[in-house]
């Protein structure tokens, strides 16, 4: 794959994800979702990986999204949805319900809680992380707190867009 090959979404889903209870969510950057970008996600997960990797995108994973309300603290994490459709919950309890499906790709921001309420039995993204760090994992609780809220503000803005690169659109939500 090359960095200039990909048209730019047919929509950009943007939308600042406020605390929600014990859920921290982000006051700085959006929840973004790049709508049916399957010119990228049409590939092997194997070339998604490592074009991610050149864009300082890793520590990937293929998988699904855990069926309770989680978020990390310390780090953004990126979805490529490459299998299936999702009902994704965004921002915990009281969050908003985004239908994701193959083709979308998914910008969470360190300490927006997400969780999967349905999906087809073929669902499956590709998880990645801007930093080499181990992701911790939480679940909205007080015993989180002020650790967390800590932990996020000190996350900053990745090197580069993981689809467009040094000049990609995540600059243009998250300044």
């Amino acid at each position: 794959m090359n960095k200039g090959q990909f048209a730019q979404p047919k929509e950009v889903i943007h939308e600042l994800i406020r605390k929600n209870g014990y859920f921290p969510n982000n006051p700085q950057y959006p929840f973004l979702v790049y709508k049916n970008m399957a010119a990228f996600t049409d590939q092997p997960p194997d070339a998604i990986q490592a074009f991610l990797r050149h864009n300082q995108w890793i520590n990937s994973w293929v998988d699904g999204i855990y069926k309770n309300h989680h978020y990390h603290s310390n780090t953004h994490e990126l979805l490529v949805v490459i299998a299936g459709d999702c009902q994704v919950q965004i921002g915990g309890d009281q969050g908003k319900i985004y239908e994701i499906a193959r083709g979308d790709v998914i910008i969470l921001p360190a300490g927006v809680a997400h969780k999967n309420t349905g999906s087809s039995s073929d669902f499956k993204c590709i998880g990645a992380y801007p930093f080499d760090v181990e992701c911790d994992m939480n679940y909205g609780k007080a015993e989180e707190h002020p650790q967390v809220v800590d932990n996020i503000k000190r996350v900053g803005l990745p090197a580069r867009d993981p689809v467009f690169g040094a000049e990609g659109l995540l600059f243009d939500y998250w300044k």
